[in-house]
């Protein structure tokens, strides 16, 4: 099959951004994978023009097949928080390919970041390594039904946990309404038994339990909101779901695949001090490589096979290479002097959007510790997805594709948070707020 070309010569970018590669590979790929893409997101359609395909990264930047140079501030979506090719991690991935890639087996490195693992969240008594944060959400949830003998589960619209059926759901037409599928091939057999409630709501909460209490086998929650914007909640809902999920015999699970080791070496739950029955993690605590886990209490972990009834396997599951680069990772964070940096990083770029906000109105952002999120739009910043104003989306989609121009590379998605690196300087913090301020000034001279 010969693939549609796209001109040999496309329209260069007002800075000279080369795009021709790029357009020539994602051709090739529309021919080959659904969409061109492995993700829905990366397929560029939310904000327009051709995804960058990339060749190599180091530190906070990174470069496309076409030659051209950006400061990253998506970072693979999180996991990236020592920047690309950390050479700790590097140097761990590489000795540990050298003496084999994968045994099916056993090996120390589990045990290595186990430890690990386990002295970031200390009121955790044991951890299971799985291969991505769907995989890890799909288990504690299988595991809470196992330990209450209950079906139902709890999720909150606006918080996204992987693409495991039971998690592909959306509201109801009212506040205690079961789920409908959020997605095509999700029997509704199956979307029934997931409740969802909104975000910042605890009298809808309150109702739900009323209704379904004795049938909820957990809750579950991102209590940093940051897949559909960054959705900060008041600590007063979490501490009601937590009071909730306690007088109803529900387990409580805190999905930490974006947050868990973000602001610190623990989780979200050290943060505004309440302690979930279940974690779950990905992202950093793999250091870039494939990894996910969850976290419990010795008598609800050992409720899993070969102790349990609870079944939940993987061929790669503490994939040695992988344990590898997590553990290099986990060690240059343990001390505390890298997220003292990275919040030193996100209060300059506070004072820098504060500048643009005083002159540009709709400029708004949210921030907490090194994780970002732009909502251009005037009035207070939303807590939950349906208070998310269209016009923010419209002017992100505006600037995405100047940001690229000059060289920075922003989540190809409105709802989609930014993150800061260790590997970030002041300088790229302001190279990222002076080209904010100069595209914002002239979408609001177009929009005069």
């Amino acid at each position: 099959m010969t693939p549609n070309r796209p001109p040999s010569q496309p329209p260069p970018s007002p800075l000279g951004r080369r795009t021709t590669k790029s357009a020539e590979a994602f051709s090739r790929a529309v021919e080959l994978m659904p969409g061109g893409v492995n993700s829905p997101v990366r397929a560029f359609r939310s904000v327009g023009g051709t995804p960058v395909f990339f060749k190599s990264g180091e530190g906070a930047e990174f470069v496309d097949i076409d030659g051209n140079h950006y400061v990253d501030f998506c970072l693979s979506w999180g996991p990236l928080i020592l920047g690309h090719a950390h050479p700790a991690v590097v140097d761990a991935v590489r000795q540990a390919a050298a003496e084999g890639l994968s045994f099916g087996a056993p090996s120390p490195r589990e045990v290595q970041l186990s430890e690990r693992v386990l002295a970031a969240f200390p009121e955790m008594e044991r951890v299971r390594f799985v291969s991505s944060g769907t995989e890890a959400v799909m288990s504690a949830c299988r595991l809470a039904r196992g330990v209450t003998g209950r079906p139902l589960l709890l999720k909150f619209a606006g918080c996204y946990h992987g693409h495991a059926d039971s998690m592909l759901v959306k509201a109801g037409s009212g506040l205690v309404t079961q789920g409908l599928s959020d997605s095509a091939g999700v029997p509704d057999e199956i979307a029934a038994l997931t409740v969802v409630a909104p975000l910042d709501d605890e009298a809808a909460l309150e109702q739900i339990f009323q209704a379904h209490g004795p049938r909820i086998a957990a809750a579950i929650i991102e209590p940093m909101p940051a897949n559909n914007g960054l959705l900060l909640q008041r600590d007063e809902l979490l501490k009601k779901l937590r009071d909730l999920c306690t007088a109803h015999g529900a387990l409580l699970i805190f999905d930490e695949v974006i947050s868990g080791l973000r602001l610190r070496y623990g989780g979200y739950g050290h943060e505004v001090g309440i302690q979930p029955d279940l974690v779950t993690l990905g992202k950093i605590v793999g250091g870039g490589m494939p990894v996910g886990a969850f976290l419990g209490s010795k008598a609800h972990m050992e409720q899993l096979a070969p102790l349990g009834p609870v079944y939940q396997a993987g061929t790669l599951s503490g994939n040695p290479v992988a344990m590898a680069a997590g553990r290099a990772c986990l060690d240059e964070l343990v001390g505390g002097g890298a997220y003292q940096k990275l919040e030193e990083l996100g209060r300059l770029l506070d004072e820098r959007f504060a500048r643009i906000q005083g002159k540009v109105p709709w400029f708004r952002w949210a921030r907490r510790g090194s994780v970002f999120w732009l909502h251009l739009s005037e009035g207070p910043l939303p807590r939950r997805p349906d208070r998310i104003a269209p016009e923010a989306r419209e002017r992100y989609v505006a600037l995405h594709g100047k940001l690229l121009d000059r060289g920075l590379y922003l989540a190809p998605s409105a709802f989609e948070v930014g993150f800061l690196s260790t590997a970030h300087t002041h300088a790229h913090v302001e190279r990222l707020a002076d080209a904010l301020e100069t595209e914002c000034d002239a979408l609001v001279q177009r929009a005069a």
